[in-house]
């Protein structure tokens, strides 16, 4: 033997910390890579993956993310190449780093700005607030309504307290969603 010469990939830099906020938020992750099986294992061991899937071709990540959606799951899927769009398309949630091609910016439902992989436990943060903020809004103005509607019926609620009582309802559902700009992910390792 007179000399070797071997390529590798090595995960980024922030991606341990990545699956890390993931697996605190609840969340499984699979690693699905086109690269061979030892490639494959050694990144998901720098990354502390138990899953991962091997010599995937770019269509048969799409049948991996249909086969886990038939599971009755809710996918996402995070990739930046051509070969991911296919399978970004398929997810549930597809999700593009910013740094990638335009094809897989396109198939995804959404791009983070930096191709930073803690970013993809931030943005599931922010999309779980927002949620419960909708679900609070339409709990208070169902409240409002429930209890506005019958007293304006039977004639106790004048139209100019009525009128007030509907911007006071606006308000507070407007001042309520406002308060996502002071978000702060916990689970977030950019903290």
């Amino acid at each position: 033997l007179i000399g070797l010469v071997a390529f590798g990939d090595e995960p980024q830099p922030h991606a341990r910390a990545a699956i890390d906020a993931l697996t605190r938020l609840g969340i499984a992750t699979t690693m699905i890579s086109g690269d061979s099986e030892g490639a494959a294992r050694h990144v998901a061991r720098l990354l502390g993956l138990t899953r991962y899937e091997a010599n995937v071709l770019p269509r048969e990540k799409v049948r991996h993310i249909e086969a886990l959606k038939q599971g009755g799951r809710v996918v996402a899927m995070v990739g930046d190449g051509i070969n991911d769009a296919p399978a970004l398309a398929a997810a549930d949630i597809g999700i593009a780093m910013g740094s990638g091609t335009d094809v897989a910016m396109h198939a995804a439902g959404v791009t983070l700005l930096r191709s930073d992989p803690r970013l993809v436990a931030t943005a599931i943060g922010i999309s779980r607030a927002t949620v419960r903020k909708i679900r609070q809004n339409l709990f208070w103005a169902f409240v409002y309504n429930v209890v506005g509607i019958p007293l304006a019926a039977f004639g106790l609620l004048t139209p100019i307290f009525a009128g007030a009582a509907m911007a006071l309802s606006s308000l507070s559902v407007v001042s309520n969603a406002l308060l996502l700009k002071r978000y702060r992910d916990p689970s977030s390792a950019l903290q």
